[in-house]
């Protein structure tokens, strides 16, 4: 079986490779490189908020960080893959820096400190970098969307290995526990804070390569459009939509928004809004778990069905 998954995910990724090949479409191209971003940064925020149980509504700051040092140090000459990674370390040391504080905060008061610092970014990066970040003239007239599609095929494929081996490991052990019980992880002697602390630094790390990457896609954006809580907001959804603390949660959960996002902006414009308030409150009510909930319950339920009757007379003998 393990071996099967295997292979199916090889194709998977196998198909994936060869799309830009085969379809020409830019919209195509461009709805499967958002599907990607959107799977990066779910998958990115739920190494925080689905494994270590800390609801951070302030992740659009690292993803804003990473967009903006990653433009900056691109459009002035430098490689765009070390202006990506040097986004995405910029996103870790503000985590870091931010990190000890804030998590002295719990619940509810968590998720406000880290909306309220994002916000003081948005507003700080909008009043410094007032203009459109353009691209110039030479990168524009060399402009292609291959090679971002591969960039965002390649980032999300990482993240979601690194979440599947982080899961697997014994530091992804500790910080589910801290998520269970903070208070019994801490009399076994797991540090709460050293697990936050690292949930903390490899979800903005994976979150600012992906603003890095977003600035390299975009051609022109404003400076302060990647901080905006949006964002934020757009992550939570998604994991949520797909199950937390899971792999395949965020996956599900990034195709379906987007996909969904797409349909509905095209055909009842603004108001998409609403019906994802709407979806989102539908899902916490009544799939607390998840879309990927009901595939495991109806699986539970095909692996029941499946089990051989002849047992039940010999456990009727031995009542």
């Amino acid at each position: 079986m393990r071996s099967l998954k295997i292979i199916c995910i090889v194709l998977l990724i196998i198909i994936l490779a060869c799309i830009p090949l085969v379809i020409k479409k830019d919209s195509t191209i461009n709805l499967f490189i958002l599907i990607f971003l959107y799977i990066t940064l779910a998958s990115s925020w739920n190494i925080l908020g689905g494994y270590t149980g800390q609801t951070s509504l302030g992740h659009a700051a690292f993803f804003g960080l990473g967009s903006l040092a990653t433009r900056q140090l691109w459009i002035n000459g430098f490689p765009i893959l070390p202006s990506i990674l040097a986004g995405g370390l910029l996103a870790v040391v503000f985590s870091l820096l931010i990190g000890a504080p804030a998590f002295r905060l719990k619940g509810v008061y968590f998720a406000i400190g880290t909306l309220a610092l994002a916000q003081i970014l948005n507003v700080t990066v909008g009043n410094v970098f007032p203009t459109i970040a353009a691209l110039p003239v030479e990168e524009l007239s060399a402009y292609q969307l291959a090679p971002r599609y591969y960039l965002f095929l390649g980032l999300a494929i990482i993240v979601v290995g690194v979440a599947y081996l982080l899961v697997n490991s014994r530091l992804g052990l500790g910080m589910m526990a801290v998520r269970e019980e903070e208070d019994a992880a801490e009399s076994l002697g797991i540090s709460a804070l050293r697990h936050k602390l690292l949930a903390l630094g490899i979800s903005a790390l994976f979150t600012g390569i992906a603003g890095g990457a977003f600035a390299y896609y975009h051609v022109s954006y404003y400076y302060q459009f990647p901080f905006t809580p949006v964002w934020s907001l757009d992550m939570l959804t998604m994991v949520y939509i797909g199950g937390t603390g899971t792999i395949l949660g965020p996956i599900i959960g990034a195709v379906f928004f987007v996909v969904l996002k797409e349909f509905l902006v095209l055909n009842v414009g603004e108001y998409h809004l609403i019906v994802f308030g709407v979806l989102f409150i539908l899902v916490v009510l009544f799939l607390p778990g998840g879309i990927i909930s009901v595939w495991n319950l109806a699986r539970n339920a095909m692996r029941r069905r499946a089990k051989p009757k002849g047992n039940q007379p010999a456990l009727q003998n031995m009542g």
